[in-house]
């Protein structure tokens, strides 16, 4: 489970790599998905992305799965 950390304006969350709760980067970026073709831009899905700041470990998950 993420947790705020008091020291910065990070998560920390367990990180797969590092294999213990770390400092991680968390954002949620829109993705174009779909191809292309005139409709293509009405296809983007929230994707909620983090990164570890002690590896750089970088990981991104579906939102929306409808």
């Amino acid at each position: 489970m993420a947790t705020t950390d008091g020291v910065s304006n990070g998560m920390t969350e367990p990180c797969e790599v590092c294999g213990i709760d770390t400092l991680h980067e968390v954002s949620v970026q829109l993705v174009t998905e779909g191809g292309e073709g005139e409709n293509a831009r009405y296809s983007r899905e929230p994707y909620r992305v983090r990164e570890c700041q002690r590896c750089g470990n970088r990981e991104s998950k579906r939102m929306n799965n409808a």
